[in-house]
């Protein structure tokens, strides 16, 4: 049974706002970042974190517009967890597009164009619908972030230290909350054909996209240029957890009606990573500058 549509669907969730600062060793990171020195699966996690800021901010945009209208105290407490994580992510990934950048990455053409994009659908479409896209999102990026941190193979082929930790913290993170944006919509009565019509499109959209990805690489890297090179990155990227058949269903498990992102229990992975990275010796406390708890 669904609990209440107004309500949170996990009062004990925490989503505590965490201040980072990764600068100093994302400077340290090389072009070609991934294991192995991958060119194909390093403009992947590149061409991910330069849709991060503009998408974040879209999505908290998004959030915000209902959130005058939440009722539930304690889903009112993880809207604001939810903003003040994403707005970390969006600053700390601007942080790495700027490195990713200076190593001639198109990522500043790649943020207008995320920008250019979202006005324009809110332009276009209504709060609904925006906020319909952001649980769509936020679906994908915690099935992202749960293979990031279930799946160590998968967080090798990230390859340098400090890539890793960035996105292994911002998976961390997209667990925390990713149920967030889902229990405001359905809070605010969203329609749930206009909920699976979102994914239908998203989901063959990001397979065009997946398609596209080897040829901007190859126009836009000369290292991608040498034989054999995009051979072996298609045939890594394929071997990865991220294309195998249980990650498509997952996806698709979104279009159920009765879908609800807490069926996929991370408790026990969550308490682990926190552990592991804020800890008494947690890896990433020297990046912590500090932490609100909500």
């Amino acid at each position: 049974m669904l609990p209440d549509m107004s309500q949170s669907s996990n009062p004990t969730r925490t989503v505590p706002t965490r201040r980072m600062a990764f600068d100093e060793h994302l400077a340290q990171v090389p072009k070609h970042f991934a294991e192995d020195g991958d060119v194909l699966m390093s403009h992947f996690w590149a061409i991910l974190s330069a849709s991060f800021p503009e998408g974040e901010d879209f999505f908290v945009r998004s959030v915000r517009h209902y959130r005058d209208q939440i009722t539930d105290p304690v889903l009112k407490r993880q809207v604001a967890g939810f903003i003040g994580q994403e707005a970390m992510h969006g600053r700390e990934h601007r942080v790495f597009n700027e490195c990713l950048q200076a190593l001639g990455y198109p990522v500043e053409r790649m943020e207008r164009l995320h920008r250019r994009m979202n006005a324009l659908q809110e332009r276009l479409c209504s709060p609904e619908t925006n906020l319909a896209s952001t649980v769509v999102a936020e679906h994908f990026t915690a099935l992202l972030a749960e293979l990031v941190l279930t799946d160590e193979s998968f967080r090798a082929v990230l390859g340098h230290q400090a890539v890793q930790d960035i996105y292994v913290w911002h998976a961390l993170e997209e667990s925390e909350h990713k149920a967030v944006a889902f229990d405001v919509y359905r809070a605010m009565g969203g329609s749930e054909r206009n909920r699976i019509w979102s994914m239908k499109l998203t989901r063959w959209a990001l397979v065009l996209i997946a398609i596209l990805i080897p040829v901007q690489v190859f126009v836009t890297d000369p290292a991608a240029r040498r034989p054999g090179v995009l051979r072996r990155g298609v045939r890594r990227f394929r071997s990865t957890s991220l294309m195998r058949k249980e990650m498509w269903e997952a996806i698709k498990d979104f279009e159920r009606e009765d879908f609800h992102p807490e069926q996929r229990d991370t408790t026990a992975l969550l308490d682990e990573w926190r552990e592991r990275l804020f800890g008494d010796e947690g890896t990433l406390n020297d990046r912590l500058v500090g932490s609100t708890a909500v």
